[in-house]
């Protein structure tokens, strides 16, 4: 199993929920430090030798390579089983605000890097047999976006998910798209200023209040070992009600 953006929030909930449950798990991300911490925790543990760890900028294809070679490695048989895309940033800003860079580094990590992942994971993907991807975008992904450029970048992924997903059937991968709602995380919280939650998002969301990385991680424990054989291209929310209020 490899998982992006792993070194915190959602990510590494859904690793470490996967190496509880005797996984090969390989956690990437961009800090190397974090990283190497990840891996120093459970040394001394029952989990260590299921435990990889690999430092890549996704929107670099070069890194994005070494990524995909360095799980194969670790992984057994070389082979990816589980492709969890799951590294994004969020910058919240009008159009008004955002600069054609900030544009470009949205779509490069939140879009081009899930895009080069599958794609160079292709080979090892399919020689699994009976693969999964997951692709982590957002409800932001499904409707209108105050941050545009994020929003264009979680909704061609949702996109891409349904495009891989017609295209690989038939080499035995699955891929589906999770979408959270407002995460108790750190880029969870960096959604609406706080003196504006109770006004601007709780009354929004039917249940009350943030979701936890723990409970989207359960939400793709439940795909990957749960759903049916042929659940694949599907969209899967996970935001306290919030798509479903009638407005």
């Amino acid at each position: 199993m490899l998982v992006t953006g792993a070194t915190s929030g959602i990510g590494r909930a859904t690793a470490v929920r996967f190496l509880e449950c005797g996984a090969h798990v390989v956690f990437s991300g961009r800090n190397a430090q974090v990283l190497a911490e990840i891996k120093a925790s459970y040394a001394s543990t029952e989990h260590c030798a299921r435990v990889a760890t690999v430092a890549a900028d996704l929107a670099s294809v070069e890194q994005c390579r070494k990524l995909v070679a360095s799980a194969c490695t670790a992984l057994p048989g070389g082979k990816i089983d589980i492709l969890v895309n799951n590294a994004g940033i969020y910058d919240r800003r009008s159009i008004e605000a955002t600069t054609e860079e900030q544009f470009d580094k949205m779509l490069a990590v939140n879009t081009k890097g899930p895009f080069l992942g599958i794609k160079l994971a292709l080979e090892a993907l399919k020689a699994s047999g009976n693969a999964s991807i997951v692709n982590l975008s957002s409800t932001a992904g499904l409707r209108g976006s105050f941050a545009v450029h994020y929003g264009a970048s979680k909704g061609a992924l949702r996109l891409m998910t349904k495009s891989i997903a017609s295209t690989y059937a038939k080499d035995g991968i699955r891929c589906n798209s999770v979408h959270p709602g407002p995460i108790d995380t750190e880029m969870g919280h960096t959604a609406v200023p706080p003196d504006q939650l109770e006004e601007r998002l709780y009354q929004r969301i039917p249940m009350g209040r943030f979701g936890t990385a723990e409970e989207v991680a359960n939400v793709i424990k439940w795909l990957l070992t749960e759903a049916p054989e042929n659940f694949t291209g599907q969209i899967l929310h996970t935001d306290g009600g919030m798509s479903n209020v009638l407005v």
